[in-house]
């Protein structure tokens, strides 16, 4: 094997010290400082013009939904009374369950911290169900709620 060798790198290089053709005027640290805050406040501006924005979009759309709610509960009043009465009773149930689950916590706690095959029975019995129950309960209570008067008005 014969090895040739390279000529190493150059350590040093070129560099072009001449004036460049965008000079940049040269500024105090107060007038730097006072350009940089400038700056931030049209930033800050921007960011509160688009937050109003999203807010407005937002608000438009919480203002459809209850719009459409309260069409839906006009129309269907039996139902809405209904899923009021549903969502009251579900609520018992919920409570009864998380009293339950609660107890089942505090007297399996340190065998759940021990031993991780206890807590994943525990998840996967309490867990899908409390999700599920707190969902049927809120959809309820969605279609069954009053608007507030306040709400009323502006609409």
């Amino acid at each position: 094997m014969s090895s040739t060798r390279r000529p190493a790198p150059s350590l040093f290089s070129q560099v072009d010290v001449s004036t460049a053709t965008h000079a940049h005027p040269v500024m105090s640290p107060r007038e730097e400082q006072t350009e940089l805050l400038r700056e931030v406040l049209s930033a800050q501006d921007r960011t509160n013009e688009l937050l109003e924005e999203l807010s407005s979009v937002l608000a438009a759309n919480q203002k459809q939904r209850a719009t459409e709610l309260q069409q839906w509960r006009n129309a269907h009043p039996a139902l809405a009374g209904a899923c009021r009465e549903a969502a009251e009773a579900l609520t018992r149930v919920q409570i009864e369950y998380l009293q339950r689950m609660t107890e089942e916590i505090n007297d399996t706690s340190d065998d759940m911290v021990e031993g991780e095959f206890l807590l994943n029975e525990f998840v996967d019995r309490f867990g899908p169900r409390l999700a599920h129950l707190n969902g049927v309960i809120q959809v309820l209570g969605q279609l069954s709620s009053v608007p507030d008067a306040a709400n009323s008005q502006q609409g």
